[in-house]
């Protein structure tokens, strides 16, 4: 095409693009304006669309021609919507008036026009017809016709999956299987090498991501601990150090309450500079320093978050629906598109990434979302909001941190770029590893990966490597050692006593009081990020929130020793035992006299005020702007809730020793130990607000080093979880997918059917292909524009004939949007011409088709029109008289993308969806 003439005209009706489709068959996906533009101009062809554009300093990050990675540049660009509507609205078909179609009249014999004949449009696009990258493994170019294989070909070829578009579970899996299935057929020593190399290629990518996960976490808590402890003070004999590693003690970590002459205070540099008497660590001028370092590092955190990781910044050549009005720079959207819902502007960094990550292994795409950029801002964005102060964690963060990786990494081989569903598997290893790190917990990293956030976990495969992935991460930061003190993590603690039964009773209490808070933190933080964050003026003024909850933040925490420090630093205390003789106080948390008031009222309310600061701020604080996790927050406000009941049952004790409950104890006056207590109390409220369990208990021994908890953990993550799930049904991350829309299909909720049939669900006004109506490209192109228009951009086209009594029409076969859109894209210049669809293949014709496009494609006589290649022919279908229980078993086990639904002749009756089935269940929950 680019040795054609170019035409004035058509130049200045459209602004120059990128490179078209590159050349040969299994070319990757064009640039999308290119795309959007030639598919407008169907109809309208004179000339080929200009591809020239000069270059500047961001050419080489553009899309490479020819190339299969993602090409992604941060272009401010308006999100695509994509929006979740009912599942009884008729989708209509509006009228393309926003699209500028005018004919020009060719201008030499040698241009594009609609009157063409096939068998032009045939030599022309043969050499250039790109089959997606996405399933060149499908094409075997070395392989006889006997030796292809049908199963594959009769699925269909598939283009990339577009953002918030649903996967293809059986397709990829299908296409795994053939690429195992050829590997397998070879008997030379290559072939068998090549074989093994792929058996463990899953095992070294987790090996890698594993260790790469460490070193990553490493940075974080390094750079973490440096700026922490930056707000307060500096080391005069290694700048660089945090406090702990400036002044190393003797006694185990915590004992920092000491005066320490290498640790110089703001207060005393300004003592020195003024010349007057230090004020100390809580005089104005330590608190002014303290504030602005918090301010900065907060809004830093918050604006790197925001520039660099919105949703409209990554722009990548495998979305479709390039006709939706999303991709129309000019701003002119028609009437239909204009009253549709659009989707607000996600920021990738922002929050833990569970709840996404939660939605992608689900089988939902988000290009971007696990990238480099995204990559670098949350590792860089962690360490500068958990240095600030704020109420919040780096735990849950670590795991969207290790899924970057884990994409990253698995990327560099076709086996896994190639096949998202296969991705998903090194996806959950990742999220093991996340775990794993953040709580030096493997085991439990395995399990809350299994529990919590993975959708599709085979044991055989998936769970062996993610184990084996965060046992890597385990011991690699292990080795690094971030603290400086052996240990993984910084609240890793050990008990020389045993529990006794009678303290059953109190860890129930704190099993309830957990369940209720989970319930109620996860409703109020609900409601303040729907109608405060979300519906006053902080919603266009992120980065002034991020400033005011900073702000809030110092003046509540700064005065409160225990509200002040670190989050980490602070359940390390609350859980640690006072042992008798020890010189750690841990700041004050070992009562001296257990059995006076006065000495136990202090403490009791330095902890109260503390939990209650810092439960109040991490209902605000999370959701913010910026990276920020739930662990660490919920961990503490469980951990004061435990100790205070801790030293009150210590009280009892002291006052009534001879009672029949304390009577097990002998005397003994250390028999309570307020610290179990307190992880006691940070296991039921962490399991109340994330309804996490049986993980939550494993990670709780790891982190003891000790089974002797085991059934004090249990019973109240147990009971916590009973009792949030009766006052709110739904977890924090729960509630967070649905506030941000996020696509996701919950495989373990159950339905209440009730009378409802598929009947209610299915989609009867969808638009449908005839075989037996003439389809031209243009005609097609109308429809492909209308269905995006509507905001079904995830969905296609059935495809029928009449069948053979004429009372109804029968499946020939289904074609999504995006293999649509990708086929009209190549025949762009045959507006007029027929499209067909052809049914009437024989295997070995089919299989000699497809051949013939890969190893002759220029010497081919097949139609370019022919879209029978991208077709599903054997789409899933259920009868109309089914129960709706199977057909949610259709989306749930197998993974569909969407189900035809068919009378009890077999005659068609309609389509549904995943989003569709989506917002079904959705409207069916708010009913029930």
């Amino acid at each position: 095409m680019s040795n054609l003439p170019q035409n004035n005209s058509a130049s200045s009706l459209l602004p120059s693009v990128q490179p078209g489709p590159p050349s040969g068959l299994l070319g990757g996906p064009s640039d999308t304006d290119y795309r959007r533009q030639r598919l407008q101009r169907i109809g309208s062809y004179s000339t080929p669309i200009a591809q020239n554009q000069e270059d500047d300093e961001t050419t080489a990050l553009r899309a490479v021609p020819g190339g299969t990675g993602y090409g992604t540049l941060p272009i401010v660009r308006p999100h695509r919507a994509c929006t979740q509507t009912g599942p009884w609205v008729a989708r209509r078909r509006p009228t393309l008036s926003g699209l500028s179609l005018t004919r020009s009249v060719p201008d030499s014999p040698t241009t594009f026009s609609p009157t063409f004949t096939r068998d032009t449009h045939r030599n022309q696009i043969s050499q250039q017809r790109p089959i997606s990258a996405y399933d060149a493994q499908l094409v075997n170019s070395n392989a006889d016709t006997a030796d292809t294989d049908i199963d594959v070909q009769t699925n269909g070829f598939r283009v990339w999956y577009s953002s918030f578009s649903s996967i293809d579970w059986l397709h990829d899996a299908i296409k795994d299987s053939v690429r195992f299935s050829r590997l397998r057929r070879g008997k030379s020593i290559r072939s068998r090498v090549r074989l093994a190399f792929d058996k463990s290629l899953g095992w070294i990518i987790v090996t890698v991501v594993g260790f790469l996960t460490a070193v990553v976490a490493f940075l974080v808590v390094r750079a973490e601990q440096w700026l922490f402890d930056a707000k307060q003070g500096y080391c005069k004999t290694a700048w660089w150090h945090a406090r702990h590693f400036c002044c190393p003690l003797p006694d185990e970590y915590g004992s920092l309450d000491d005066h320490c002459s290498a640790w110089r205070t703001w207060s005393d540099v300004f003592a020195s500079w003024t010349g007057s008497e230090s004020g100390g660590e809580e005089s104005a001028v330590q608190y002014l320093v303290y504030t602005i370092i918090a301010v900065l590092l907060a809004s830093t955190s918050s604006l790197l978050t925001i520039y660099l990781t919105a949703s409209t910044t990554f722009v990548t050549r495998k979305e479709s629906g390039v006709l939706s009005p999303g991709f129309d720079k000019s701003g002119e959207q028609n009437a239909s598109s204009s009253s549709q819902p659009k989707r607000g502007v996600m920021y990738y960094a922002a929050g833990s990434g569970i709840p996404e990550i939660k939605t992608i292994l689900s089988g939902f795409v988000i290009h971007g979302y696990l990238g480099g950029r995204v990559l670098f801002t949350k590792a860089l964005g962690l360490a500068l909001s958990v240095s600030s102060g704020l109420s919040l964690g780096k735990e849950g963060p670590f795991v969207h941190i290790a899924s970057c990786i884990g994409n990253i990494v698995s990327r560099y081989h076709s086996k896994y770029e190639n096949n998202e569903a296969k991705r998903r598997e090194i996806l959950s290893a990742a999220c093991a590893a996340g775990v794993a790190v953040a709580f030096g917990a493997p085991i439990g990293g395995t399990l809350f990966s299994l529990e919590e956030v993975s959708y599709f976990f085979p044991p055989k495969v998936v769970m062996w490597r993610s184990f084996f992935c965060a046992m890597i991460a385990a011991v690699t930061l292990r080795f690094l050692n971030p603290f400086g003190t052996g240990k993984v993590v910084l609240f890793q603690v050990t008990y020389d006593k045993d529990w006794h039964a009678h303290e059953l009773i109190f860890f129930i209490l704190l099993g309830v009081l957990g369940g209720v808070y989970g319930a109620y933190f996860s409703k109020l933080n609900y409601r303040w990020s729907r109608d405060v964050r979300g519906g006053t003026w902080l919603k266009a003024h992120p980065v002034a929130e991020v400033a005011l909850v900073t702000l809030v933040t110092t003046v509540l925490c700064f005065l409160n020793p225990y509200a002040r420090m670190g989050g980490t630093e602070l359940i390390y205390n609350l859980f640690s035992e006072c042992r008798t003789g020890s010189k750690n106080s841990h700041f004050n948390l070992c009562v001296l006299d257990p059995s006076n008031f006065n000495h136990v009222w202090p403490v009791v309310r330095a902890i109260l005020v503390a939990m209650i600061v810092k439960g109040f701020l991490t209902i605000i604080t999370f959701g913010i702007k910026l990276p920020a996790g739930i662990f660490i927050p919920t961990l503490g406000v469980g951990a004061c809730a435990g100790r205070i009941v801790g030293i009150a049952v210590q009280w009892l004790q002291y006052h009534y020793p001879d009672s029949t409950v304390f009577a097990v104890c002998e005397g003994d006056m250390d028999c309570v130990v307020p610290g179990l207590y307190a992880m006691v109390g940070a296991a039921a409220a962490l399991s109340g607000v994330t309804r996490t369990t049986v993980s939550l208990a494993v990670i709780m021994f790891e982190l003891t080093d000790t089974l002797t908890y085991a059934v004090p953990v249990m019973l109240s993550v147990l009971v916590a979880k009973t009792v949030a799930d009766a006052l709110e049904p739904k977890g924090i991350y729960d509630l967070v997918i649905e506030l941000s829309q996020l696509p996701y299909l919950d495989a373990k909720h159950e339905y209440l059917w009730s009378n409802l049939s598929i009947k209610d669900v299915t989609d009867r006004d969808v638009d449908v292909i005839r075989v037996d109506r003439h389809n031209t490209v243009e005609s097609l192109r109308d429809q492909l524009q209308s269905l995006l228009n509507a905001e079904h951009d995830d969905s296609g086209f059935p495809i029928l004939r009449p069948s053979r009594n004429e009372d109804g029409v029968r499946m020939v076969g289904y074609i999504g949007a995006s293999e649509l859109e990708h086929a009209l894209t190549v025949v762009a210049e045959g507006a007029t011409e027929e499209v067909y669809f052809h049914t009437t293949y024989t295997h070995e014709e089919l299989a000699a088709s497809y051949s013939s496009w890969v190893e002759e494609p220029r010497q081919s006589e097949d139609d370019p029109f022919d879209f029978s290649v991208y077709m599903d022919q054997a789409p899933l279908t259920i009868q109309s008289n089914s129960p709706l229980e199977l057909l949610h078993q259709f989306f749930v086990k197998l993974g569909a993308r969407y189900v035809i639904v068919t009378d009890t002749d077999g005659d068609y009756e309609g389509v549904i969806d995943k989003k569709t089935w989506l917002a079904f269940l959705s409207e069916l929950e708010e009913k029930s």
